[in-house]
């Protein structure tokens, strides 16, 4: 006789709730119960009050059996959240999203996160490198990973058609996140809405100052005593988006644009992988253009 194959039922048996609704008395507890009564464990929570708008957020994670498939404590969380007016979300962790990577020439964020995948530190699983110009290839190819190349062609609508085809092919490679890891063409609001909340941006600068292009140009203009950089979904107006982490470097008047320059490479890198490595931990909740970054 033939082996009978066995087919795994193995659930992923830990979970986190992300909560935001009005403020009310009862809304931890209430949580909490529901945790309780699905068999789950609470083994970590975090809350925050936001007393100006009069809204509180919560992120809950709990371990529970495993033999009850997510879809379903969804659905039952649901019930809960209709009586308190929440929005809410239920995920496994750990989380490895299908990820995107677009760069253009400056190829030191891609390199750090492909690194930090590679190693372990961040939990990506990248299914291509996408660049406008051929730089980034020999980086995809040194790291196994897809690279494609949706370069902007001559002629009035090579960069509407270029857009097009970059949109085309994000949507065929069934991604969860797009991280624009220094993508320096500006994505049209029709594309940008398609991945709003799941595509992340850097921006060589401690937004809001200088928007726009070459912002280590205009700090060392300004004098600036501090540069920065800040991660934020993208959203359809420039460099505007929700923020989910920022961080500055202490300069001086002797510090030249090159010097600036290099000093802010660090930063973008760092502060990049917080940004993403908060999304993929479901840790960031959106409330208007704002963030609650939990720890």
């Amino acid at each position: 006789m033939g082996s009978i194959p066995i087919v795994s039922t193995t659930v992923n048996s830990s979970a986190v709730l992300l909560i935001s609704c009005p403020d009310k008395p009862g809304i931890v507890a209430a949580v909490a119960t529901w945790v309780a009564s699905v068999g789950g464990n609470i083994v970590h929570a975090e809350q925050h009050t936001d007393a100006e708008d009069a809204m509180f957020f919560q992120r809950v994670q709990f371990t529970h059996s495993g033999s009850t498939p997510l879809a379903t404590l969804s659905a039952g969380f649901a019930a809960l959240a209709a009586n308190w007016d929440m929005q809410f979300t239920l995920n496994e962790l750990p989380w490895k999203p299908r990820t995107a990577i677009l760069c253009s020439k400056q190829l030191h964020c891609a390199a750090d996160l492909l690194s930090r995948t590679t190693y372990g530190d961040l939990g990506l699983d990248v299914v291509g490198l996408v660049s406008n110009h051929m730089d980034a290839q020999p980086l995809a190819t040194a790291h196994g990973i897809n690279f494609m190349h949706v370069p902007v062609q001559d002629g009035p609508t090579g960069r509407a058609d270029q857009e097009e085809t970059l949109a085309a092919l994000l949507n065929s490679m069934n991604v969860d996140l797009v991280i624009l890891a220094r993508y320096m063409l500006v994505l049209p609001p029709a594309l940008v809405g398609a991945w709003s909340g799941r595509m992340i941006n850097i921006h060589h600068s401690f937004l809001p100052a200088f928007i726009g292009a070459n912002p280590y140009r205009q700090a060392h203009d300004r004098g600036v005593k501090v540069i920065g950089a800040t991660a934020h979904y993208v959203s359809d107006v420039l460099d505007e988006g929700p923020i989910i982490a920022q961080d500055v470097a202490h300069v001086t008047h002797r510090d030249d644009v090159v010097e600036l320059t290099r000093q802010g490479r660090d930063l973008e890198t760092v502060v990049l992988a917080r940004a993403v490595r908060a999304h993929v931990e479901h840790r960031v909740l959106t409330f208007g253009n704002r963030t609650v970054v939990f720890g």
